[in-house]
């Protein structure tokens, strides 16, 4: 029970903190991502791959559905992420001390996790 009930926040916490991320996306659009994705050399259709690893996978976090597979989006949105928006800060620390991209690195290694761990009991597609 404690297991899954660790695995539920995990999902949660990430799936809706990635989520807000989308939402933004969804509202602003995705200007600044297309010009990254262009910048890089990439084709201009990945830029909208960012609704995939930002909306439909944490909602598939959330929901425990298919989660491991939302896990995996998670972690190449953030791979892409890391490689074209703060690949400068990789071996930078910030104003406080801590490592630049803390937050883009706990988003990426906690959606690995998930992806090992699986969803847990309290999930939509639950074995």
């Amino acid at each position: 029970m404690n297991e899954s009930a660790g695995k539920l926040l995990l999902r949660v916490v990430l799936g809706v903190l990635i989520l807000l991320h989308g939402m933004s996306k969804m509202t602003g659009g995705i200007g600044f991502i297309s010009g990254q994705v262009a910048a890089a050399g990439l084709p201009a259709f990945v830029a909208y791959l960012v609704y995939v690893g930002e909306v439909i996978a944490p909602a598939m976090l959330i929901a425990g559905w298919y989660s491991r597979i939302g896990a995996a989006l998670i972690a190449i949105n953030m791979l892409f992420a890391l490689g074209l928006v703060h690949k400068a800060q990789l071996f930078s620390r910030s104003e406080t001390g801590g490592w630049a991209i803390e937050l883009q690195a706990m988003y990426l290694f906690v959606a690995i996790a998930l992806m090992l761990l699986g969803p847990g009991r309290f999930s939509v597609n639950q074995k």
